[in-house]
């Protein structure tokens, strides 16, 4: 059997005092991410913060996830106004991740984008984000959800006629929610599925093999479908391998 070769972006931890992982900068990412592609069948490797590689790298690779993480893209990504209080930009993973997006698109390579990356997609896509949901949808749900991640927080509707529909099979699934931001307009992807407030939850594009993004965290296995949108995504890879 192949396994095709998944590249996984990783996040950036400044150093600390001695108690923690290390007092240098660092990289980091929950092991989830991990677990779940290579149960899928894929290999994960970490992906560092150089843009300037991002061709060379995915020419080695079969497939790209772009994580989530505690962070937010900058306004002035997809002209989105003055910066809210409340976001929170790392410009130079953003830089990196959207390189290798782009290049993952231009070379018809498979596209997971989690909670950040499903943003970023839009944003890559030409579409635009809520920079902070309260601010804009009137009693929104609670998307940063009070209670642990590795539990539902809401349930989301899966849109008919959607690839995200033909994966799962299901027309309601129950995720987690961590994030305050969103996407407004998915510019040239489609919404794949809706939350109850009318928050985008997943997004596709169909003029790629397989580019989909997801606002939740698919890595925690909270709905069976979790696991078969990751096979989905690593049977994509492979054959495109």
């Amino acid at each position: 059997m192949h396994r095709p070769l998944i590249g996984v972006t990783l996040d950036h931890a400044p150093g600390g005092p001695p108690d923690v992982f290390s007092r240098f900068d660092h990289y980091a990412l929950r092991e989830h991410y991990f677990a779940a592609i290579a149960q899928a069948g894929g290999l994960p490797v970490g992906i560092g913060h150089e843009a300037g590689q991002a061709d060379a790298i995915m020419k080695r690779l079969d497939g790209l996830v772009v994580t989530g993480g505690a962070f937010d893209i900058a306004p002035d990504e997809y002209g989105g106004g003055p910066t809210h209080a409340l976001t929170a930009p790392r410009p130079r993973r953003t830089l990196s991740e959207r390189a290798l997006m782009e290049a993952a698109l231009a070379t018809g390579r498979p596209v997971f984008g989690i909670c950040g990356g499903m943003q970023l997609l839009a944003v890559v896509l030409g579409g635009t984000l809520i920079q902070h949901i309260p601010d804009a949808i009137e009693d929104a749900l609670a998307h940063e959800q009070p209670n642990p991640r590795d539990e539902a927080g809401h349930d989301v509707r899966v849109l008919p006629d959607t690839m995200l529909a033909a994966i799962t099979g299901r027309a309601t699934l129950s995720v987690n929610s961590s994030h305050h931001q969103a996407v407004r307009d998915p510019g040239r992807a489609i919404v794949s599925a809706l939350a109850s407030d009318g928050v985008i939850e997943a997004i596709e594009y169909r003029a790629a093999p397989f580019a989909m993004g997801v606002q939740w965290h698919p890595e925690f296995a909270i709905d069976p479908a979790d696991a078969a949108i990751f096979a989905a995504f690593v049977k994509a890879s492979g054959d495109r391998a």
